[in-house]
């Protein structure tokens, strides 16, 4: 009796193909999705399917210039639990051959369509989860002081979240476009930033065969440190220890003024921090009753110098995550005390909810000792994507691009430079045949930085390591495209693999071919 359920369904898909040239037509999704279903794969549940027209979707501005069969559906992992995933399948005419998954924000639940509709525009097929977790039933995805979200009490939503949720949903993705167009697809590819910088670490150390290429930007995965970060950074700026955004802006603007040109332009942005020689004390205030909008007090220098520092234990002294750079001043208000803080949205919660249970926890009183342990055996084991060892995606062949932002308002922009020195020590040399980091100058978290409007904030890193992949050539550099400031929409920036750095060769500034990578 099953068998005869079964068998017209089959027949349907087999009859279909062969009239579609061995695939579907978009127009035909709801039909691709009940004989995939009907034939018997478990491991997805397929809850909707619509054909889009050209056109016909709108998300932030951007439409899709492709005609599309998009999918929804949940797969099931441990506890009863499920990512909910959208798989986005371009016109087969318009497909290049290409699958990609796309990564979450913050504390996800929901589904990264932006990212999706942006790359189905370049041809690929892609797929995106929530993570494992609902927004809706966890304060709408964001973290909040004294607020109780019962995916961080559930251990198996909590692995999800980054470590297991992307490896969750791309095999039947995978399976799901094999199925469409009739082929495996060519290769396959991971893009995320910030917590989807952090889930790309997480597939580079636990799940090393599923991509050819991964792309990590901006990325939380020291997560729970970085959280310690925010933290650290609310505590010192309490109360009078307030830095005001002209406070800030002043800082920045002296060390621009010290270091700007040390790519050979004045454009108002950092090449490379590391190499700037800015002593903060050189703003302090002559006397007491100096203007303060034009230098800093005592009390101020030593908060900035706190933040550039960065979190220490409290029993050794022993740095807990890097600190902020020099440059990147004008980026911190989001780090200081004040209500929505970082702290607020990701510290404190976590703290509440994961470490101690207990949604009425006062952060205040937080050991800056034992409960680093405390944090490093509760939190970290679940959340953190650390280990320098990734030689097993080395051994399968893949490659892994890295970016981060010099001004990056949420992520102290050395970290990845550190992660990658611990890389390099554990395999003893180098690792530029397979792994590559680029910073940018004056780049944000993810995209522009809000007070360097004038930076390109699209950097083209899936274009690098798709070329990475399929050419064998590893990219010498980076296009940075599309700056805030609309009135320098044409500019374009060079960015360069770690520890180079773009140095202007003459021309126009705007255009990243004046630059070159040494």
């Amino acid at each position: 009796m099953r068998a005869s359920l079964v068998l017209p369904w089959f027949l349907t898909a087999l009859i279909h193909a062969s009239k579609c040239d061995n695939s579907w037509r978009v127009e035909d999704c709801s039909e691709f999705a009940s004989s995939f279903q009907k034939i018997g794969h478990k491991d997805i549940s397929i809850l909707n399917s619509t054909h889009i027209p050209e056109k016909a979707v709108n998300i932030s501005g951007v439409l899709n210039d492709i005609p599309v069969c998009r999918l929804f559906g949940s797969v099931p992992y441990a506890g009863n639990n499920s990512v909910i995933a959208e798989i986005w399948l371009p016109l087969t005419e318009k497909h290049n051959g290409r699958f990609l998954v796309v990564g979450n924000s913050g504390m996800a639940g929901i589904i990264n369509e932006f990212d999706i509709l942006r790359n189905i525009n370049k041809g690929f097929a892609v797929a995106g989860g929530d993570s494992g977790h609902i927004a809706a039933v966890n304060n709408g995805g964001n973290g909040a002081p004294n607020v109780y979200l019962p995916y961080m009490h559930n251990k198996d939503q909590v692995k999800a979240w980054i470590h297991n949720s992307i490896a969750f949903l791309t095999p039947v993705a995978k399976k799901i476009t094999t199925a469409f167009y009739n082929e495996a697809p060519k290769y396959s590819y991971y893009e995320g930033c910030s917590t989807g910088g952090a889930q790309g670490f997480a597939l580079a150390q636990f799940y090393p065969d599923l991509f050819n290429g991964i792309v990590a930007g901006s990325p939380g995965n020291w997560y729970s440190h970085l959280a310690l970060s925010f933290l650290w950074n609310s505590q010192v700026t309490q109360g009078s220890n307030f830095l005001s955004q002209s406070i800030l802006d002043t800082i920045t603007q002296a060390v621009l003024d010290k270091c700007d040109t040390i790519d050979g332009v004045k454009d108002g942005v950092l090449e490379n921090p590391l190499l700037c020689d800015f002593d903060i004390s050189s703003l302090e205030c002559k006397s007491p009753g100096t203007n303060t909008s034009i230098c800093l007090t005592p009390a101020q220098i030593s908060v900035a110098q706190k933040i550039y520092a960065g979190p220490v234990d409290s029993r050794s002294n022993n740095s807990l995550y890097p600190g902020f750079s020099v440059g990147s001043e004008t980026q911190w208000l989001s780090q200081e005390a004040q209500e929505g803080s970082l702290a607020d949205a990701f510290s404190i919660p976590i703290l509440q909810n994961m470490l101690f249970n207990n949604i009425s926890y006062d952060s205040s009183t937080f050991n800056w000792g034992t409960d680093v342990d405390a944090v490093d055996a509760k939190v970290g084991a679940f959340i953190d994507e650390i280990s320098p060892d990734l030689s097993a995606l080395k051994e399968n062949g893949a490659k892994m691009v890295v970016y981060q932002g010099w001004a990056d308002p949420l992520n102290a922009a050395t970290w990845p430079i550190q992660h990658l020195g611990e890389i390099e020590d554990f395999v003893g040399g180098d690792v530029s045949d397979w792994f590559r980091l680029f910073m940018v100058p004056g780049g944000g978290h993810c995209t522009s930085a809000t007070n360097y409007p004038q930076v390109p904030g699209t950097w083209h890193a899936l274009d690098a390591v798709v070329q990475w992949v399929e050419t064998g050539g590893p990219p010498s550099a980076i296009l940075g495209t599309d700056p805030a400031d609309k009135n320098m929409k044409d500019k374009t920036s060079k960015l360069c693999p770690w520890p180079q750095t773009a140095k202007f060769r003459g021309g126009n500034p705007d255009d990243w071919n004046s630059f070159e990578c040494e």
